[in-house]
């Protein structure tokens, strides 16, 4: 499977509420940071284990989770590869947030894995 592959079956299973599909397409030890700032302009870095974000993939909710990617750029070298891709984030239509997931992705003998996806997260001034 491609690098591209791997990271549109992440963002089909988040919209499908698919908690097995978005568990295979990531690395065992596999982790989630998000980027923002508060209303004081302060950074707030917040890490995760990929464990809680796939659990809640899978957690029935009524709204879908869409995420939507554009621009995309990836770069390989060997068995490392880079995703930056911006984005837009809705629950069903309602806009919530936007930035840019940086995704870092490792080829093993089971194919390209997400070992990290770390994106910025703000409602206005999103990248084209």
């Amino acid at each position: 499977m491609k690098v591209r592959s791997v990271v549109d079956r992440l963002f089909a299973a988040m919209q499908e509420g698919d908690s097995a599909k978005a568990h295979a397409v990531f690395s065992d030890h596999a982790q989630l940071t998000s980027l923002s700032y508060d209303k004081k302009d302060s950074l707030i870095i917040s890490t995760h284990p990929v464990s809680g974000f796939i659990k809640a993939i899978g957690t029935p909710h009524q709204e879908k989770w869409i995420e939507k990617i554009y621009n995309v750029s990836i770069s390989v070298d060997g068995p490392m590869a880079t995703v930056w891709a911006p984005y837009k984030f809705y629950l069903d239509d309602r806009y919530l947030h936007c930035g840019v997931n940086a995704i870092q992705l490792l080829k093993t003998m089971a194919g390209w894995k997400i070992t990290e996806i770390t994106d910025t997260r703000r409602k206005e001034n999103c990248p084209d």
